[in-house]
């Protein structure tokens, strides 16, 4: 490892992340130098290879937040051109039957109206835009790989990760030293289960008296389908099979976006307890509902990828300010979990954080712990939406899906989630496994390569790239581990709840072997999140390898 001094650049604000929260936060920072005639300089770093390379969401977006940061995104051509039409709410029986449920007893969460079908993807490009004409620099595949701290504990900024070391962590001839970005504050906004985000939750114990964090992993495919099978605006959502097979929680979508596409997906509770369940497979099964088929059939797979998303709610939000710093949007755990949106939460916590930094660089402060944040936050419209959706998860886990259904349809449609309960799930996810002997593998037909597709294939439709000979970025503590004590114990899940293949274990003489395939890592955080010896973390690899995601 080279000891060569690293060059520094500093700013008034640094902000890990070109996502939603990332760039609302640098946009309304703008906004507010404008208004105030003020110089207030910011920089967003982002370890895709251009922005919306790692964005991946269903997504339906509620424009709440939007309307707020630019109230003209119609007129300046916003990319959220397809308004919900209309919600179709099903639970699938089994493997070939569904109920349609009444919009009347569909919680009211669950209702698009005035929200729109879009890409994510798409969305962060625009914000880029936005952001960039107010004045914000954007560093595209600079991956930030290390939190710096003054001597006295306050964050200093970050510093981005080395560029051309083998996998032995020596130079080669491409090696450049990484760069230190220091800043009077830092907003940490890399998405859910942040490496960075994680670090600092530990260090400055922000989850103290807070639930567990919980998880679930979402997989999408995008898909060109046939004219006469697509309505534009249509939002379907399911539950039930084939997850209920494993007594899994978690539901299906698909929507209809413009120009002949859908966006169809699964989201996995990652509580889930039968290690034999591949997320994968599970994903491809649910495709083959003639619900979902009758849209598929005869179409063309564009995209495939997959992403954790973070569910835990109000009782599991850390506190988000530290010395010098903030957390926000999915880094920090707002994503509404009983709306199934992030995008307009991790907004208004990232233009919320703008305004209280504005005030402190206005007092001439420097690295202070801005408590005034989370006060904020919890006082605003998105903390209103966390407090009535805070029993959403626990009651799911705790009842399970019929109980737990009947009791949020109660809270949510006539009492606005005001029930004077408070329901909590102290297990985390990585707990939650049973032992393999104790639970029956499911049986995952072959896929047909027309609706269902294998994992090579599928990592292929990412755009998957990693820079050959450098240090893997998935990193056992203890290398025996997986052998020892998963393999036996849990039939080692790594190599089914990994959505690509990251993980097998391979056999030679009757010897098994852990092998980590780190060039096909999509940077979904799931093995981060579910490995049940919590042994495995996933670091940034460099700036600008993972996915390539298109249109996500």
């Amino acid at each position: 490892m080279s000891t060569e001094a690293r060059e520094s650049m500093e700013f008034d604000v640094v902000i890990v992340g070109a996502g939603p929260g990332g760039l609302a936060t640098a946009c309304r920072l703008m906004q507010i130098a404008r208004e105030q005639d003020r110089e207030i300089s910011v920089v967003v770093l982002e370890k895709g290879s251009e922005v919306g390379a790692h964005i991946l969401s269903g997504a339906v977006i509620e424009p709440r937040a939007l309307d707020e940061l630019f109230p003209d995104w119609k007129q300046d051509k916003a990319p959220l051109k397809t308004p919900v039409t209309h919600d179709d709410i099903r639970f699938f029986t089994s493997a070939s039957s569904s109920l349609k449920m009444p919009g009347f007893l569909s919680p009211k969460t669950m209702h698009n109206e005035g929200n729109y079908v879009a890409s994510l993807g798409s969305l962060t490009r625009w914000l880029a835009e936005k952001a960039e004409a107010l004045g914000v620099e954007i560093f595209p595949g600079f991956a930030a790989s290390e939190v710096l701290y003054h001597e006295d504990g306050r964050v200093k900024g970050v510093a981005t990760g080395d560029m051309g070391l083998d996998a032995n962590g020596e130079p080669k001839d491409s090696f450049e030293r990484g760069m230190e970005l220091l800043a009077r504050y830092t907003v940490f906004a890399e998405g859910c289960r942040g490496h960075l985000g994680k670090q600092l939750i530990a260090r400055f114990r922000l989850d103290e008296g807070r639930s567990p964090q919980h998880y679930g992993i979402g997989l999408k495919e995008l898909w060109q389908v046939e004219s006469g099978k697509h309505v534009p605006g249509t939002v379907v959502h399911s539950a039930g099979w084939p997850l209920s097979e494993t007594g899994t929680t978690g539901g299906g979508f698909l929507y209809h976006l413009e120009d002949n596409q859908v966006a169809v997906g699964l989201i996995i509770d990652l509580n889930y307890a039968n290690p034999h369940l591949g997320a994968f497979e599970e994903f491809q099964r649910f495709k083959t509902h003639p619900a979902i088929r009758e849209t598929l059939e005869g179409g063309e797979r564009i995209s495939y990828g997959a992403r954790a998303i973070v569910k835990g709610g109000l009782n599991s939000l850390p506190r988000m300010n530290m010395p010098g710093a903030l957390l926000i949007g999915c880094d920090a755990g707002t994503l509404n979990f009983a709306k199934l949106k992030g995008t307009h939460m991790a907004m208004k916590s990232g233009m919320l954080a703008a305004e209280t930094i504005a005030v402190a660089l206005g007092n001439g402060d420097d690295g202070r712990a801005l408590s005034e944040f989370d006060e904020a936050f919890l006082d605003s419209w998105a903390g209103d939406e966390l407090k009535s959706s805070r029993n959403w998860g626990p009651v799911l886990h705790k009842f399970g899906m019929y109980l737990g259904g009947a009791y949020n349809y109660l809270d949510q449609n006539f009492f606005g989630g005001r029930l004077p309960f408070n329901f909590r799930d102290e297990v985390p996810d990585y707990a939650c496994l049973k032992p393999a002997a104790d639970c029956t593998a499911p049986r995952y037909p072959r896929p047909d390569g027309k609706i269902s597709f294998d994992k090579p294939s599928s990592v292929f439709l990412s755009n998957t790239n990693h820079e050959d000979n450098q240090p893997v970025h998935l990193q056992l503590a203890d290398p025996s581990i997986p052998i020892q004590v998963n393999l036996p114990t849990y039939a080692e899940p790594a190599q089914r709840y990994c959505p690509v293949g990251v993980y097998e274990v391979v056999v030679n003489d009757d010897v098994p072997r852990f092998q980590i395939n780190s060039q096909n890592c999509i940077h979904c955080k799931t093995c981060d999140i579910k490995d049940p010896s919590q042994n495995i973390t996933w670091v940034v690899p460099e700036g600008g390898g993972g996915p390539n995601y298109p249109n996500m």
